[in-house]
């Protein structure tokens, strides 16, 4: 059995070219009109409300206690940053929600 290895100028060639791919990719992917830039931020808006909701029940079992912590404005403040990791995860690719969320946005529109 023979083995092929890259080395590194050739492995870092592969990877700029994968990387200009993805780009590729994305730019074609990339909602253009008002209407597909509006069905895209509500997709992201659904997936990250979902998220934020399956992140929820893990951070109420962190124990909040100690000299600064607990109080209701641990709770809500918590719920706020649950909010936001879940926008933040939606945004930076999320975990395919969204991209079916706005295919049926975009089909539905077009029926």
């Amino acid at each position: 059995m023979e083995l092929n290895f890259l080395n590194t100028a050739q492995f870092h060639t592969a990877q700029a070219k994968t990387a200009e791919a993805a780009r590729a990719i994305d730019a074609a992917k990339a909602p253009t009109t008002k209407r597909e830039i509006a069905a895209r931020q509500a997709a992201e808006s659904f997936e990250a409300l979902i998220i934020a909701q399956m992140l929820a029940p893990m951070f109420s079992t962190v124990a909040t206690d100690g000299e600064f912590g607990g109080g209701h404005s641990e709770a809500i403040f918590r719920g706020f940053m649950v909010d936001e990791i879940g926008k933040s995860v939606a945004r930076g690719g999320g975990i395919g929600i969204a991209d079916s969320v706005y295919r049926e946005l975009l089909a539905a529109q077009e029926i």
